[in-house]
């Protein structure tokens, strides 16, 4: 039983490759179809709306009627995900419903198999959160690798880069598929209705620590992967498809090894892993605004290392903290509303984007490293902040 947690690891892995191929694709759409910023913005944007709402869902599904009916169609999901993206190379709106089909399955997955992970592994549940960040890692970071470099220099490369995550896949199934359950639906429990409204959101420590943090997660990788690329594709003399992914990579591959770094630091009533992701996020968005300024793609791939130690370092603390302010039936619920705030960072490309005509990127660049630093304050300011529920002491107040 010790072991079977590597069961999940791989569905979490497969799904999390699946949902980060596209980040090498969208410069390879561009290149040989033509597909404009606009649309790329939206195959984005649909995603990441897919994903938010199957979150939402997803987590306190996972905890009223158990992992196993959330995380199993995840997986089979996101396959088909990936056959809906191969057969899209010309469609425009098959490549919408691929991406929005990849958001739903990521969306269930990342909390029920985070929560579940946790649930199997019998060391600790430190241990759970980070083994569950390490396989998200990695499929985030070596989906968009190894897709890129396909994508480069393969032939037919819309469809032929797609072939390793079919291969991922459908390994991963059956070893989801054994996995045992670990949540035994209860008669006459709350309703799934009453599940929705994840009461543990509502707690003081939630809301001043692991929120204003949380966005920063995946705000941080985004700048790097999502952003700096296309300020020094000028630079690149026809290898932008593949420093794409050596960006996603180098990126998420600093995340991997600062996550054990992060679990030394991390601890009930300490913040040290959190505070040094978010100096680490300000740092990296400050020398990606160097890379925008002198179009340098050298300063662009020094930019990954600060900005996925914070990627690193954020998912594992805000994790762990999380997982400490849930109670049992609602650990999946309120690692659904954690995932549902870090993934509200990969809007930040897209604003950036409505914002450039206001603003050059390096001004626009200053502003992100400027507010990633108010968070870090805001989160100091609030690291003695105890999990009470906020709401419960408003209404004290009101009477």
């Amino acid at each position: 039983m010790s072991n079977r947690w590597r069961d999940v690891a791989a569905g979490l892995f497969a799904v999390a490759w699946g949902a980060n191929q596209f980040v090498s694709m969208i410069v390879a759409y561009r290149i040989h179809r033509g597909i404009s910023t606009a649309t790329n913005d939206g195959l984005f944007g649909s995603y990441a709306v897919a994903l938010i709402i199957a979150l939402l869902l997803g987590g306190p599904a996972a905890d009223l009627w158990g992992r196993r009916v959330v995380v199993r169609p995840a997986v089979v999901t996101s396959l088909l995900a990936t056959v809906l993206l191969m057969a899209g190379q010309d469609s425009v709106p098959l490549l919408y419903a691929g991406r929005v089909a990849a958001g739903l399955a990521s969306g269930a997955i990342f909390a029920a198999g985070t929560a579940w992970v946790k649930e199997l592994s019998a060391s600790s549940s430190a241990a759970g959160a980070r083994r569950a960040a390490l396989a998200l890692t990695l499929g985030f970071g070596l989906g968009p690798l190894v897709t890129g470099i396909v994508a480069q220099w393969a032939p037919d490369p819309l469809v032929l880069a797609y072939v390793p995550h079919l291969l991922i896949a459908a390994a991963a199934l059956p070893l989801v598929w054994r996995a045992p359950e670990t949540v035994v639906p209860e008669p006459g429990g709350p309703s799934f209705a009453a599940r929705l409204r994840v009461p543990a959101a509502g707690q003081r420590r939630f809301l001043r620590v692991v929120a204003p943090a949380a966005p920063w997660v995946f705000g941080a990788p985004s700048v790097a992967f999502a952003v700096l690329p296309s300020l020094v594709s000028d630079h690149l003399h026809g290898y932008a498809v593949v420093f794409s992914a050596v960006m996603a990579a180098t990126t998420l591959g600093t995340g991997v090894l600062v996550q054990p770094f992060a679990r030394r630091l991390d601890g009930p009533g300490r913040l040290d892993a959190m505070l040094l992701g978010l100096a680490a996020t300000v740092v990296g968005t400050l020398v990606g605004v160097l890379a925008a300024v002198h179009g340098n793609p050298l300063l662009a791939l020094v930019a990954t290392v600060p900005l996925g130690a914070g990627y690193g370092m954020g998912l594992v603390s805000g994790l762990l903290e999380t997982q400490r302010l849930a109670a049992a039936d609602e650990l999946a619920g309120l690692t659904a509303v954690y995932y549902a705030l870090t993934y509200v960072g990969f809007a930040l490309p897209l604003l950036l984007a409505e914002l450039d005509g206001l603003a050059g990127y390096p001004v626009l660049l200053l502003g992100v490293a400027g507010l990633a630093l108010l968070s870090l304050l805001a989160v100091l300011s609030a690291r003695g902040v105890q999990p009470g529920v906020l709401r419960s002491e408003s209404a004290a107040e009101l009477k």
